[in-house]
């Protein structure tokens, strides 16, 4: 995979050189010769890789659980049983549908990376300057930028002002940059202060922009949820062409005629497939989608929350995330027998709130009433490059003129009449100031007459969120571990780091690029880091991909452009309030509320709905070995098919429809991070299925030898305790406790006593089958309730056999 260059790799070359690499004239480019490196290097925009709709509709069909139902139809079709193939079409469409719509809901982060590109621009053609649409622009194009402007394409000044550049976006420095004559501003970044011409230098997919949007699209993660599904379905798929092979073989060997033994190989296919269980699956995340957006966050992508709730470590980008994206003044530093109140109202009065300086107005909040007690500007002598200044003439409330001035420190020191007296403790207070990160600014006031005297130092910096401490922390309660990440220097991360309680092990992204650092020990230094500092695009997504190589379940949070590609490659990328177009169309969940607390609310949300994806799956699982085996052992030992495939099918609508309801149950979510466990799923599952099967054989025994019922009452008596058995079976799986440990939600319950009433009253009655009556009815039901009290000990025993876990 190609990476992006960084911003701040080695920018500065002589006008001369910059020239000579360029081969730009003043006058530009003629139109002529535009027109011919438009057609060498094409437009200078994203370009945008469409996926066609109906290809990824058809996904949807292509997988093992798909083929499995598609292999059923394909049998009922042979057999010409169109109802089973209507219905079996009917739940293979709901779920590509269901699954399609919520994908097409995710957006396209290109599109978004697209939009936020400048779309005019002002560039010098055969000597005149002329606006074209930005995807016009091409290398060597001569171009002017002014305060406001979005940078249309990477370019190198090479006539300007210094000038201050807003990047944020790209590299998530949370302070403007300065960039002068020789240097390269980025598409994308904002022009914040001064202007200039600079000749483009790259465009399109070549600039730093467009390769970031090349990330994005190059990130690409499957789901641990599509993993688990895959595993299920392999599991039981091995299991169903097992029996059905096993049974075709015997039942050939018998002699029995070929339309029979197809007949029972689709009533077999369709008890082994979970037909429903995609859409179930999708339809709870989906459900669950939709409570999370009542807690301001939303889904783009369903698997998205099944990783949320396995999410052990959260790269949480710094700028905008932990911190509030604005310059914040902290407590001056005052010399020379000052007061904090006249430096504060000093550095006001050289403040102009209509500039819309990001530093000024940071003074003027921190100033507060000091701004106004100070007297009133009679003269303002904004910031320019040759000055390094503002500077404000005053008339005091008792009529004293004096002027004032702000800068940087050491230019303040320049005009100083006592320099030499404050100097040495200004520049203490100065790297004191940068050792933690903080920008530092000189103010000086000088009497009418007088000579410039200097009065203080503020520092500048962007604060914490108010709530980001005390979210980290409950993150840490929850098992999951915070590490910062942000463009911002070293010692602005490791203030922000002690101040959220992080910890003092902040990596330099440098040694990421280093030849001297190996890859087993760079992903050891990842791993043990609380926070890494001078990030770029290039590298957030190399933590989050060497993270993901130790098995870490990964969350990435971030608002900017910069993030897009991490987001993307993240198991849970995660745009917080005011991100990015590009952010959010990347991210699998947009949060709509300041800062990082509604994540833990998605967590725990995330995990409750975890926990009802897993008893479905173990309850799907066990159903379909209790009726696959019972079946199975049925037709070997005893030569007799227990169940019709009317019967089947009636057992897969009702108990997967009415078991939708559990999207809407009641559930504790768990104080550690969740994951799909496999032998733990698969265990209890078969545990429970066998026991099933044992419970199925003595209902058979009991009829057969005990009532000497006939083979049509057997029937009907075994499709009710499968439907009444099956459907209390997902009583057991929605707890790991007693079943009473956690009541069920009113829905659920009242959609098993709904489902359970109709198929009673189906075989009570016989439709499609022999009438049982309403005495054998109740027989069959206190039979499997009491084997539902011994199941719930059988289960508890498999959880603490499985999971080294007791239960009351």
């Amino acid at each position: 995979m190609t990476m992006p260059s960084s911003p701040e790799e080695p920018r500065r070359k002589s006008p001369p050189d910059a020239e000579a690499e360029t081969c730009s004239s003043p006058d530009g480019l003629s139109r002529e010769e535009a027109a011919r490196r438009l057609a060498e290097y094409g437009p200078n925009e994203l370009p945008e890789k469409k996926e066609n709709p109906l290809l990824k509709f058809l996904s949807y069909f292509w997988g093992p659980i798909p083929w499995m139902i598609e292999a059923a139809a394909v049998l009922s079709a042979v057999v010409q049983h169109w109802a089973d193939f209507v219905i079996i079409l009917v739940l293979l469409a709901m779920n590509a549908l269901v699954g399609f719509w919520e994908e097409y809901q995710a957006g396209n982060a290109i599109a978004a990376l697209k939009a936020k590109l400048a779309l005019v621009a002002k560039v010098r053609r055969d000597g005149a300057w002329t606006t074209v649409p930005s995807r016009e622009l091409v290398p060597d194009d001569l171009i002017r930028v002014r305060i406001g402007d979005i940078v249309p394409a990477d370019a190198r000044l090479v006539s300007a002002e210094e000038m201050e550049v807003d990047q944020s976006a790209l590299t998530g420095e949370s302070l403007p940059v300065t960039r002068g004559e020789g240097e390269t501003v980025y598409s994308g970044s904002i022009v914040r202060r001064g202007e200039g011409d600079a000749v483009v230098t790259a465009t399109g997919q070549q600039s730093y922009f467009g390769k970031t949007a090349r990330l994005v699209e190059e990130a690409h993660t499957v789901s641990h949820f599509q993993r688990a599904v895959l595993k299920i379905g392999n599991y039981l798929i091995v299991i169903a062409l097992a029996l059905v092979t096993l049974i075709l073989a015997v039942a050939l060997s018998r002699g029995d005629s070929l339309v029979t033994s197809l007949q029972f190989a689709l009533v077999l296919t369709v008890a082994a497939i979970p037909v429903a269980m995609p859409t179930v699956l999708s339809v709870t995340m989906a459900v669950g989608s939709r409570t999370l957006a009542r807690r301001q966050a939303i889904v783009s992508r369903l698997s998205s929350i099944e990783e949320l709730a396995g999410m052990d470590i959260l790269c949480s980008d710094k700028t905008g995330t932990l911190t509030q994206n604005r310059l914040t003044m902290g407590e001056p530093f005052v010399v020379g027998g000052s007061s904090v109140t006249e430096v504060l109202g000093c550095a006001a009065l050289a403040s102009r709130a209509e500039d819309r300086d990001p530093i000024d107005l940071a003074v003027l909040e921190g100033a507060g009433d000091a701004a106004l007690e100070g007297g009133t500007v009679t003269g303002f002598s904004p910031f320019d490059p040759v000055r390094k200044r503002t500077e404000a003439e005053v008339r005091g409330p008792d009529g004293e003129r004096f002027r004032v001035a702000k800068g940087a420190p050491q230019v303040i020191m320049g005009l100083a009449v006592n320099a030499a007296e404050v100097g040495p403790e200004v520049d203490r207070a100065v790297e004191a100031f940068a050792g933690r990160g903080f920008r530092s600014l000189g103010v000086a006031r000088s009497a009418e007459g007088e000579g410039w005297k200097f009065i203080g130092v503020i520092p500048l910096y962007d604060p914490p969120r108010e709530d980001s401490k005390e979210t980290i922390e409950t993150a840490a309660r929850m098992g999951v571990e915070v590490k910062m990440v942000t463009g911002d220097q070293l010692a602005i991360a490791r203030e922000i780091g002690n101040q959220l309680g992080l910890g003092a092990t902040i990596v330099d992204a440098g040694v990421f690029d280093s030849p001297e650092t190996h890859q087993a020990g760079l992903i050891a230094a990842i791993e043990q880091a609380d926070g890494f500092a001078q990030v770029f695009p290039e590298h957030k997504f190399r933590i989050v991909e060497a993270l993901q190589s130790q098995g870490h379940i990964v969350g990435m949070t971030g608002d900017g452009v910069n993030d897009a590609p991490a987001l993307k490659k993240a198991d849970a990328g995660i745009a917080v309030s005011g991100a990015t177009d590009a952010a959010r169309a990347a991210a699998a969940i947009v949060l709509l509320t300041p800062g990082l607390s509604v994540i833990i609310d998605a967590i725990r949300e995330s995990r409750t709905i975890f926990q009802r994806m897993n008893s479905y799956a173990i309850y799907r699982i066990s159903e379909t070995i209790r009726v696959l085996l019972f079946m199975t052992l049925s037709i070997l030992v005893f030569n007799f098919y227990p169940v019709t495939a009317v019967m089947i099918v009636l057992l897969a609508l009702l108990n997967d429809g009415a078991i939708l309801a559990i999207s809407y149950d009641r559930a504790r979510p768990s104080e550690r991070p969740e994951a799909w466990n496999m032998r733990n799923v698969l265990g209890v599952a078969t545990v429970l299925g066998c026991i099933g099967v044992v419970a199925s054989f003595g209902l058979f025994y009991l009829g057969e030898r005990v009532f000497h019922l006939g083979r049509d009452m057997i029937q009907s008596l075994m499709y009710l305790k499968l439907s009444v058995a099956g459907h209390l079976t997902i009583f057991l799986t929605r707890t790991r406790g007693p079943f009473w440990s956690t009541p069920p939600a009113p829905i659920l319950f009242a959609a098993v006593v709904g489902t359970q009433t109709l198929a009673t009253l189906i075989a009570v009655y016989g439709v499609f089958m022999a009438p049982t009556g309403w005495v054998w009815g109740a027989f069959v039901w206190g039979y499997a309730l009491c084997w539902f009290l011994v199941n719930d000990r059988v289960k508890l025993l498999a959880w603490r056999l499985l999971a080294g876990k007791t239960f009351p």
